[in-house]
């Protein structure tokens, strides 16, 4: 999935690299996933104390108590270009890979893709057919939205802040 965005890829970047439910959230559908329990609060401004993302780190995906091994790991790190995050268990079974790619000077098309490794169970197949594979796939459209809308508003205005509420995708 991709999306199109009005802003230069070091304007993007600092959005993607304070993702996780400690920081910045995921800009996607907060409603959604607060309505499983997972703690999220999108961010409608860049953190300099988020900026500080190293292959290694730890993006949490739901709250601590709740949720305590919902995580990603940095896998790969390439500033203003790609993130791909994975699962920290062995073998890897999530990957989930951001690129940045330059159209032009002014515009930027943001990658996301998403490679799951599901077990050999048919019922687990089925219901990640028929369920999780749409959810996860409107989340992912929220989010590129969210991103778009939020470094887009960077772009024209050199604002992140919204004026008040978060907008519908996050």
């Amino acid at each position: 999935m991709a999306v199109d965005i009005a802003a230069s890829p070091d304007t993007v970047w600092p959005w993607l690299v304070q993702f996780g439910q400690e920081q910045a959230g995921f800009y996607s559908y907060e409603w959604a996933e607060n309505l499983v329990g997972l703690g999220i609060h999108n961010a409608d401004e860049i953190r300099p104390e988020w900026q500080d993302l190293e292959v290694g780190d730890t993006v949490r995906l739901g709250r601590a108590d709740r949720f305590p091994d919902a995580t990603l790991e940095v896998a790969e790190f390439d500033s203003e270009e790609s993130l791909v995050l994975r699962t920290p268990d062995d073998p890897t079974w999530w990957v989930w890979s951001f690129v940045l790619d330059p159209i032009d000077e002014t515009t930027t098309r943001l990658l996301v893709r998403s490679r799951i490794r599901l077990p050999e169970n048919p019922v687990v197949r089925i219901t990640s057919l028929t369920a999780l594979d749409p959810v996860s796939s409107l989340m992912t459209y929220g989010m590129l939205q969210g991103i778009r809308d939020r470094a887009e508003r960077l772009a024209r205005t050199g604002r992140t802040e919204t004026g008040g509420g978060h907008n519908r995708a996050g």
